[in-house]
């Protein structure tokens, strides 16, 4: 659990790698949002979100993955825009996004919207649910022990959200490499990032529904996938049993994506795929691609997090910057789950 006495580095104190990093991106010729884009209008809103988040992570440190979890769905989907926070209609036949099958599991959007109403009572109408949730996701890292980075502010909400698009737009957790290359390559990111990015996993726990099929019925033939770790496969066949005919794969049973270290993020992820193949098919796929394979197998022979942390900085900067809405389009919503008529 993150601690009173750690507290968020100033930038002349940050590791240099981390802010060499994030420093570049921001000055590129390309970059449309900014580091500190409320200094003006709102210049205590990051200070507040973080403030908000050591009391949401200290009542309950599961939320933290699940905020990191939410700033990745929400990119992925019609852009970093905020709209995966959107309600569905009373009354109304097309769902949201926060209705779609991949996002029912989705928890913190009480915690968003907590955020959020502070953030009104002291500035209304002028921080973005989109940049709350991409501030709450990088401090959900660092209270969970890992790098403090610069966050490009400057998004503005977004209001269509269609249910459908989160299952056309997200890889499924038994996507191949091919598969998990062409839905990040659509988002404008690389192999390398997808390595990266996949270090997410470090932290959180996910239901038995997306590994039945690994561990039982791989190829339909009631087999287990050969890539996954024999030992391994039998510790999660004892969590996990067989599918019931009914069974939506949201039982109670959750189980860790990085045994031992679920809520601590560092490099053991990256050890554990190498050892065993991931909890996901998605995370073995990491070891089918040479550039994908080579960056797992450097970093879980890393003597340092400083390298992968100055590249965790990097790509998420550059995931935050998926198809955002800027300057006059969009919307700043007052409460983050409903629309604006």
């Amino acid at each position: 659990m993150w601690s009173e006495r750690r507290r968020r580095p100033p930038l002349l104190l940050a590791a240099a790698a981390v802010v060499a990093a994030v420093s570049a991106l921001a000055s590129s010729p390309e970059a449309a949002l900014q580091v500190g884009f409320y200094r003006e209008t709102c210049p205590i809103a990051e200070d507040v979100v973080l403030e908000e988040m050591k009391l949401i992570v200290m009542e309950d440190a599961t939320v933290a993955p699940s905020l990191l979890r939410m700033h990745y769905h929400d990119c992925f989907v019609q852009g970093c825009d905020g709209s995966i926070m959107l309600r569905s209609r009373k009354g109304k036949k097309k769902k949201t996004e926060r209705d779609a099958l991949p996002n029912r599991s989705m928890r913190g959007f009480d915690a968003i919207e907590r955020i959020k109403a502070r953030l009104e009572a002291l500035c209304p109408l002028t921080v973005s649910c989109a940049d709350i949730i991409a501030m709450a996701a990088r401090d959900a890292v660092y209270l969970s022990h890992g790098p403090w980075y610069d966050v490009e502010t400057g998004r503005r909400d977004g209001n269509v959200t269609v249910a459908e698009y989160v299952e056309n737009d997200l890889p499924p957790p038994d996507s191949n490499i091919v598969d998990v290359k062409t839905f990040f390559s659509v988002k404008s990111l690389n192999s390398k990032d997808i390595a990266v990015l996949f270090g997410c996993h470090s932290i959180g726990t996910s239901h038995c529904g997306p590994i039945q099929k690994r561990l039982y019925n791989f190829t339909g033939n009631m087999d287990q996938d050969p890539s996954l770790n024999p030992r391994y496969a039998a510790e999660l066949r004892k969590l996990c049993p067989p599918p019931r005919p009914g069974d939506d794969g949201e039982g109670k049973t959750k189980v860790p994506l990085d045994p031992g270290s679920n809520y601590t993020f560092d490099l053991s992820y990256y050890r554990h795929v190498l050892a065993t193949g991931g909890l996901f098919q998605s995370d073995g796929s990491l070891l089918h691609d040479p550039v994908t394979r080579g960056y797992v197998e450097k970093v879980a022979n890393a003597s340092s997090p400083d390298e992968y942390y100055a590249d965790f900085a990097a790509a998420m900067v550059k995931m935050g910057r998926t198809d955002v809405l800027l300057g006059d389009l969009g919307e700043i919503r007052p409460t983050c789950g409903i629309f604006v008529d």
